[in-house]
């Protein structure tokens, strides 16, 4: 019996589908199938992951091909398979003018559809580079002051959720790179963290901070994680979900009005490193930043330094 369109099958995030024609499936169940709607090809996500694509990639140029197909489902695939470079154009050039969608949004969807038609249906004679990109907004992160982090840090009874927080910060660590360490990573005779598959698909390690060792050790008497770190109520890994969840609640109960995010933490670890005097380089390298100019916009935060310049006008 055949459950689908009737009931949605819910999967452990650390769950893997070895048949990709069933993990496709499992993908799409809660979209809404009218008569015409397309489906992603097999084949492109089976290039992707023959190209090694990591899992988020994969997942969101999916759903993000599919948006593209569905937005044009009245023409039908085969119609869309012939689109040139204008329809393609002004399909995003839509999504930017609409003024709601992020840069990273619009830019991966354009990536999206391009591996799409240069990559499965071969078509190298199509000139992409001349779809329009939009520019990157350069807003500078929001960071939390000493206090602020503080704040969110005692905001919670719960022992896992603070180690949670305090990690995040300690370490500069993305939420996704938490719910994926091991009980191994903690090197605690080195007094480091080891960060396996970052960003990148790139290992490093980070600071451990004695204060964070101390919080791990009671933490793990508590819990007694089998294999990850932080684990579910049932096993398996947290999600990164539950972070977002337990940061959220930490920041309203500590009555702080700006619109942060859990990585809020690590652009405040790296602001704070620098505003004590760390060098910029090292800083680079326990973010894992590929570029110095991406770890350079902490520059453009920090207030480290300027107390000893006057301003022009306090001279009249």
């Amino acid at each position: 019996m055949s459950l689908e369109g009737v009931a949605q099958v819910w999967l452990a995030q650390t769950m893997r589908i070895r048949e990709l024609a069933l993990q496709v499936r499992l993908w799409e169940q809660n979209y809404v199938k009218e008569a015409d709607y397309i489906s992603c090809p097999l084949a492109f996500v089976e290039k992707l992951f023959l190209l090694n694509y990591s899992p988020n990639t994969i997942r969101t140029y999916h759903s993000l091909l599919l948006r593209f197909f569905n937005g044009h489902r009245q023409h039908g695939l085969e119609q869309i398979n012939g689109f040139a470079v204008v329809e393609i154009n002004a399909y995003h050039r839509q999504m930017v003018q609409a003024g709601t969608y992020f840069y990273s949004f619009v830019n991966q969807s354009i990536n999206a559809v391009k591996f799409y038609f240069h990559r499965i249906l071969g078509r190298h004679t199509l000139d992409l580079s001349q779809v329009e990109r939009p520019e990157k907004a350069d807003r500078l992160p929001t960071v939390l002051s000493k206090q602020e982090v503080s704040r969110i840090l005692s905001a919670t009874v719960n022992l896992k959720h603070r180690c949670i927080l305090q990690l995040l910060y300690a370490g500069g660590l993305r939420i996704w790179e938490v719910i994926n360490l091991k009980i191994t990573d903690v090197q605690s005779d080195r007094n480091l963290l080891l960060i396996r598959g970052g960003k990148g698909k790139k290992d490093r390690t980070t600071l451990l901070s004695q204060k964070l060792l101390e919080s791990l050790r009671i933490y793990y008497k508590e819990y007694r994680p089998k294999v990850w770190l932080f684990e579910g109520q049932y096993g398996g890994q947290y999600t990164t979900d539950s972070i977002r969840n337990v940061f959220r609640d930490c920041v309203n109960k500590a009555g702080l009005q700006k619109k942060v995010t859990p990585h809020s933490l690590r652009h405040s670890f790296a602001t704070h490193l620098l505003e004590q005097g760390t060098n910029l380089r090292y800083i680079q390298s326990l973010l894992g930043h590929k570029s110095s100019k991406t770890t350079e916009i902490y520059t453009h935060i920090t207030s480290h330094g300027l107390e000893s310049i006057v301003s022009p006008l306090d001279n009249l």
